[in-house]
């Protein structure tokens, strides 16, 4: 009996597409979170996550009908996600625009040290195929499989995608490497300064 108290996201969707109003909530009510943090990673500027995220929840409400069921629920959703977020990262591409006063998007958090915010910056620096795949596989926990299909690419694509991000992430992240216990860096490699004898 417990199993039919709650229905699973197919059944909600196929709900959803009958006519029952309060289905499709319940799907983003299940999976909000997830696709938020998403769709923030990917563009890290809440304001424009947030509209990202709305035209996707709109795009996934009226085009429920078109589900063909080839993969799980939750994978078509955040595919529809990726692709609004990859709208928005052309579009403003296409109309680049000059920012006011210091409107460099920064993802803001409640509590966030210093080493989190140099991963974000650097994640921001990355090209988006690259960072969507890391949010997806390393940040998400998507196993590559998954991200494969929501990315809608080969699984080796996903792979060689996130092996060349971890290794552009490595490069500018490289000086968190070997902090001290002061947080400074005891010496740095063939300048001769500060390098102990071996």
């Amino acid at each position: 009996m417990g199993d039919a108290a709650v229905p699973d996201d197919t059944a909600l969707l196929r709900a959803h597409v009958a006519g029952d109003r309060d289905a499709f909530a319940e799907l983003v009510r299940r999976h909000r979170d997830r696709l938020w943090a998403v769709a923030l990673r990917t563009l890290g500027d809440r304001e424009e996550a947030a509209d990202a995220l709305q035209d996707a929840l709109i795009s996934a409400f009226r085009s429920a009908d078109r589900f063909r069921g080839d993969a799980a629920v939750t994978t078509w959703l955040h595919r529809i996600v990726v692709n609004a977020c990859l709208d928005r990262v052309r579009r403003r591409q296409a109309r680049p625009t000059v920012p006011l006063v210091d409107t460099d998007p920064r993802p803001v958090a409640p509590v966030d040290s210093e080493t989190a915010l140099d991963v974000r910056a650097a994640l921001a620096r990355l090209p988006h195929d690259q960072r969507t795949a890391l949010i997806l596989v390393d940040i998400q926990g998507y196993p590559v499989g998954e991200a494969a299909a929501i990315l809608q690419v080969p699984e080796g694509t996903v792979k060689s995608r996130c092996a060349r991000g971890r290794a552009r992430l490595a490069a500018l992240l490289g000086h968190l490497r070997n902090l001290g216990a002061d947080g400074a860096v005891p010496f740095q490699t063939g300048t001769g300064v500060g390098e102990e004898a071996r």
